[in-house]
């Protein structure tokens, strides 16, 4: 990746991966609402909700989904710097100061950068979505699971009910063995109340794999479907160090993720798009590029 498409890709995601933490994003009908509440009218110009929202993930003050509002510690003080962007921009526009020398192409600079955000967003909404970023951490998890050896007992039952089930009765208390013995399907393991002794998740495949490795020592997973029915797993303990859960991981795939597509947006664009040299801007061909000319030493 060239310097100038990685620049571009931290120019336009800025704040975006925090909102994209929740790819599929809040009820529209919702979104609708807040979008439309004022939070303040400077001389006569509303400022929105959303916009003290957006400011304040900008500034990492909430996380995607918190709730946000007059109640909220950072509301005000997010609040009061809008107010005070507003002023400003208003004087500037009473002095005519958007018509001076370069704030016309400044103006549409800026407005360039809004664009583009505006589109990383639609892309993250489209493409980065729940299913990739459950593949992906599955990929990911197989490659810190290779060498990992993880001690682990099962029930397997007919359906994700049954299973739902027997998770409510083991998280309540009753020991997964007893229950294991009881229900469980998996007449490999039932006798020995659901264990399977240590195993390594790389070679038990999907999804018991990914299963095991968002689940910690102690802990239930989640009911799981696979070929021979759902199943539910206990982790009573790991040899090595456990991978990171999907939760934990998720920022970070949802940012490589992102990247990927602006990556690719970009690589598409350029190579659709008519780019010349303009005034003042040397034209260098392929093969100087590839061929820089040495200093002359004798100099």
């Amino acid at each position: 990746m060239t310097n100038a498409v990685r620049h571009a890709l931290f120019a336009a995601i800025g704040g975006l991966v925090l909102t994209a933490c929740n790819p599929h994003g809040a009820d529209p009908a919702a979104r609708v609402r807040v979008d439309g509440a004022v939070a303040a009218v400077v001389n006569g110009d509303p400022v929105y909700l959303a916009d003290v929202e957006l400011e304040a993930a900008a500034q990492g003050r909430i996380d995607p989904g918190e709730p946000f509002g007059i109640g909220h510690p950072a509301y005000q003080d997010v609040l009061d710097q809008l107010i005070d962007q507003r002023l400003m921009a208003q004087e500037a526009l009473a002095k005519d100061l958007d018509q001076e020398g370069t704030s016309p192409r400044r103006l549409e600079a800026a407005r360039e950068r809004v664009l583009g955000n505006i589109l990383v967003e639609n892309l993250v909404a489209a493409n980065v979505t729940d299913e990739k970023i459950r593949q992906m951490y599955a990929e990911q998890v197989n490659l810190q699971q290779i060498d990992d050896e993880v001690k682990v007992s099962v029930i397997l039952v007919e359906t994700e009910e049954e299973a739902e089930t027997v998770r409510r009765r083991v998280t309540s208390g009753e020991e997964f063995s007893v229950v294991a013995f009881e229900v469980s399907q998996d007449t490999a393991s039932r006798l020995e109340g659901g264990a399977l002794g240590y195993v390594q998740p790389t070679l038990m495949g999907e999804p018991f794999s990914s299963a095991i490795g968002n689940t910690t020592v102690g802990d239930v997973s989640e009911p799981f479907e696979s070929e021979a029915g759902w199943y539910l797993i206990k982790v009573e303990d790991r040899r090595t160090p456990p991978p990171k859960t999907l939760e934990e991981m998720r920022p970070e795939i949802i940012t490589f993720l992102t990247y990927a597509e602006i990556s690719q947006i970009l690589k598409t664009l350029r190579a659709e798009a008519v780019i010349e040299p303009g005034n003042g801007v040397p034209t260098v061909t392929p093969e100087e590029l590839s061929n820089p000319s040495q200093p002359d030493d004798s100099l």
